[in-house]
């Protein structure tokens, strides 16, 4: 059984939740990096040896969907996996977290691609979106949409693939699988409440869309692969439940008021694209009616011109919007790191669970 969680590093981490020395969690996060982007190469140049003999056209896809995944990812969600895998056995072998974080990130890479062909973004990244690549692989931007849509279930079926691959013990590749599944269908319902706009709690929203492959999934991805009992379990639900709406948050405003040379996105395509997003709850709550008519309609056209996309943001601004949007992710984060007080993780994997807290809600990226 590890040792409790250390109480000073918890006792930090509650005094400055978003500055808490995020330092333990890079330093993992770069050997982490290192060691996925390693398999990612591998897999890729012998998936593109194969390609090579079935033709250019399935050829260009694979190099799509490579030149997507080894584009710029922080490969948060890995280490995140890692974290938790180590919280829960100090000792476990470092090589199943590093395949089973190879297979996030074919994962996301499967939800980008095809989020970017549903929203129209041409641009991820700082590089070109897998449809776009497509549509000029094809000289045909209707070719390009379908071609994006392969790329995406290509994506998710080497996700499988890499998952299987990654050396569990039977029983707990089993359970590792089906939460594998699970989590790939959370983020697709999450996605079908953002696109319908209607969902009625829009934290619920965020927990499914995203909460589910960048927070609470790669965490009981780790612990299940670790051998996690129930309590250490449900005690890690409580620290991902509440970040994994922090970090919606953190993107909710970065899509507003990030730096695109960051980001790699366009500013305001959010607001283009008509998302739902917690900035917009909030200005929706506070402006008054002629405001709010005018922010409804404006937020829900693609065409909106760049002034009205910063008179949008400006209004975020002014109406306290963004000032609500940090103050609720600060508690997030706070109720996260408090959830780890007495739990029986390790040492190291208690650290770099409360550094990432900060890491991934104070990011500019």
């Amino acid at each position: 059984m590890p040792p409790r969680s250390s109480p000073g590093v918890l006792a930090s981490a509650r005094r400055e939740p978003n500055a808490s020395g995020a330092g333990p969690f890079h330093e993992m996060l770069e050997e982490v990096r290192r060691e996925v982007d390693a398999r990612l190469a591998r897999l890729f140049e012998h998936k593109l040896s194969e390609g090579r003999s079935l033709g250019p056209d399935v050829t260009a896809l694979i190099d799509a969907i490579r030149d997507l995944t080894m584009r710029g990812g922080k490969r948060f969600r890995p280490a995140l996996l890692f974290a938790a895998y180590h919280a829960v056995e100090d000792e476990a072998p470092d090589a199943i977290a590093f395949e089973a974080g190879a297979a996030l990130e074919l994962l996301q890479t499967y939800l980008l691609v095809h989020d970017d062909w549903m929203d129209q973004d041409d641009v991820r990244r700082g590089g070109p979106a897998v449809h776009a690549m497509m549509a000029r692989h094809h000289g045909s931007r209707a070719a390009g949409d379908a071609a994006g849509v392969l790329a995406g279930d290509y994506a998710a079926a080497l996700a499988l693939e890499v998952l299987a691959g990654a050396g569990a013990s039977g029983d707990r590749m089993v359970q590792a699988a089906l939460l594998f599944a699970r989590i790939q269908q959370d983020a697709i319902c999450g996605q079908e409440l953002d696109l319908g706009g209607k969902a009625k709690d829009i934290e619920t929203m965020h927990d499914l869309k995203s909460g589910s492959y960048t927070v609470r999934g790669p965490m009981l991805l780790g612990a299940t692969l670790a051998g996690a009992s129930p309590a250490v379990t449900t005690r890690l639900l409580r620290f991902a439940h509440p970040l994994g709406i922090a970090f919606q948050l953190r993107d909710d405003l970065l899509g507003a008021y990030g730096d695109p040379g960051h980001t790699g996105k366009p500013r305001g395509s959010d607001i283009r694209a008509g998302k739902r997003t917690a900035l917009f709850d909030e200005a929706v709550a506070r402006t008054a009616p002629n405001e709010r008519s005018w922010l409804v309609q404006t937020v829900h056209r693609r065409s909106a011109t760049d002034s009205e996309v910063n008179d949008i943001v400006a209004l975020y601004e002014r109406c306290g919007a963004r000032q609500a949007v940090e103050r609720k992710l600060d508690q997030l984060v706070k109720k996260a790191v408090e959830s780890l007080e007495g739990a029986r993780l390790s040492r190291r994997g208690t650290s770099w669970l409360v550094a990432a807290a900060a890491a991934l809600t104070a990011r500019e990226h």
